[in-house]
């Protein structure tokens, strides 16, 4: 029977510059719902894309705020997995690591991971709409779990301008820096791996097929395998709590 493991972990022992991708998958076994996954209250009523829009927060900013903050609390309930703890154990074993993610959460911080690249924004960094002047609190306290309460946003204190979640709604660009710096470790890293991403999100998508083009090598951890014909292409099928701590005793105890 052939052995997954025994190239991806060959692989990451031997690299020195590590990007590790990670979508929405990685948060949803800590029981984060997934953006696009059939749930209760809000998710059933209404289409995710008519909650997450710049017009829709003008037209009822009291119902957007209300779902955002119901997302928040659903976050600041979860905890990191060991998915999210093994990303985080990886920086101590590999010369170089960065983490990027489409993930809105904080669970890669909370795991212990530094200097994370968050394509999609955080729910933790909201900004004024008019003026984009970051709301100084940002750490406020999440409402009671509550996926239909409406909520009016604060205020900016800079210009009285509403506060929106800070995250990249559909219709508006990715953060250009934070974007151009995960172009720019996939497109120089020796291995990427691809966690709990369907790679059909674009153009956070690139990312990984920027690292092949480049000479890297790429494996991607999945409940299913990515399609992928390119020879230096991976899959390790499985739940990623349960993969990414594998990987790592298989490629750093000297165990096979």
């Amino acid at each position: 029977m052939t052995d997954t493991y025994h190239i991806p972990a060959q692989l990451l022992a031997n690299a020195n510059r590590v990007v590790v991708f990670t979508g929405a998958g990685v948060s949803a076994e800590s029981g984060i719902p997934t953006f696009r996954g059939r749930l209760s209250g809000l998710w059933e009523r209404f289409e995710p894309s008519q909650l997450a829009t710049p017009d829709a927060f003008m037209a009822d900013p009291e119902l957007v705020w209300g779902w955002y903050e119901w997302r928040r609390t659903l976050v600041c309930n979860a905890k990191p997995n060991a998915a999210h703890i093994a990303i985080a154990e990886l920086a101590a074993r590999v010369p170089r690591l960065t983490v990027v993610t489409q993930n809105v959460d904080d669970l890669h911080e909370r795991a212990g991971s530094a200097g994370v690249l968050h394509l999609h924004g955080s729910l933790n960094a909201p900004r004024c709409f008019d003026c984009g002047a970051s709301f100084p609190d940002a750490a406020m306290k999440p409402q009671e779990p509550d996926a239909g309460r409406r909520l009016a946003p604060p205020r900016c204190q800079h210009c009285s301008g509403m506060i929106r979640p800070g995250v990249v709604w559909f219709g508006e660009s990715l953060p250009e820096q934070v974007f151009a710096r995960a172009f720019e470790e996939a497109s120089q890293c020796d291995l990427l791996l691809s966690i709990g991403t369907s790679g059909l999100v674009q153009p956070a998508a690139q990312i990984p097929a920027l690292a092949l083009a480049a000479g890297a090598s790429v494996v991607h951890i999945n409940p299913e395998n990515v399609d992928s014909r390119m020879q230096n292409a991976y899959n390790l099928t499985g739940a990623a709590g349960e993969v990414m701590p594998e990987l790592l005793r298989r490629a750093f105890s000297g165990s096979p």
